[in-house]
């Protein structure tokens, strides 16, 4: 049986509005144990916040199916050395962080973690470049620029910090292929047995690809069929949406 981790912007979702027929695709899933991961870039929300979202639009799944960029950089650190942090974020990455055993602080921080939020602003922007410069690793939940309706996301709000610095953060989500391997100890799976499904070519497939997972490409979203061809790697199977996906 097939591990599987499916993306939700796009592919179960459109701004809150379910995409018909993926509602009985993941309730399939469940009811035939494929183990299941929902994943996605987006940090500000918990498992249990995701869970509600995707509730109110007619899919229920357990909140243990949810899987974010805000654990996967919480778990990504635990693998480095250092435990205090000065953080750029809302309260599910601070949570996730704390879970981890990590100190918020501004001062002498091992870390300048990024994640987003709507209270950006110039001192946030001064410490992060300050501690960077000083040493501090740059960490940043996903390199998203911007959402549908280009609400500034987390890759933006690093881009004056790497102007400043001349530094680049580590992006963990999303198309690297850390989150992918952090989404699978999860669920203690390997990538050998495991599909993931998206909607966009340059995050999920690629990610995906790099993971060396069999990759699904939904044409509901993002990416469409004209859009394959413009990159150097192919999905390993297209549907128009995740309704119609058979090969689970």
């Amino acid at each position: 049986m097939k591990n599987v981790i499916c993306d939700i912007d796009g592919v179960l979702l459109h701004n809150n509005k379910l995409i018909p027929g993926s509602d009985k695709f993941i309730h399939r899933l469940v009811e035939q144990g494929n183990p299941l991961v929902i994943l996605t870039n987006y940090p500000v929300q918990t498992g249990k916040d995701l869970q509600n979202r995707l509730g109110s639009a007619g899919i229920q799944v357990p909140e243990s199916c949810f899987y974010t960029s805000a654990m996967a950089t919480a778990d990504f650190l635990t693998h480095q050395e250092g435990n205090k942090a000065f953080v750029i974020g809302e309260g599910a990455l601070i949570h996730e962080l704390y879970n981890a055993g990590f100190t918020m602080t501004d001062i002498n921080p091992d870390f300048v973690i990024v994640g987003e939020t709507r209270s950006y602003n110039w001192e946030m922007i001064h410490k992060a470049a300050r501690f960077v410069a000083q040493g501090a690793q740059f960490i940043a939940t996903n390199p998203d620029t911007h959402g549908p309706s280009f609400s500034p996301a987390c890759g933006a709000m690093c881009a004056p910090i790497e102007r400043i610095t001349g530094k680049k953060p580590f992006f963990v989500g999303k198309p690297s292929s850390w989150i992918i391997r952090s989404a699978l100890n999860s669920i203690n799976a390997h990538s050998e047995n495991t599909v993931i499904i998206g909607d966009n070519m340059r995050t999920d497939i690629l990610a995906g690809f790099q993971a060396g997972l069999e990759t699904i490409l939904v044409t509901s979203g993002v990416s469409q069929l004209e859009d394959i061809d413009k990159e150097p790697f192919r999905p390993n199977h297209i549907f128009a949406c995740a309704g119609d996906i058979d090969v689970i």
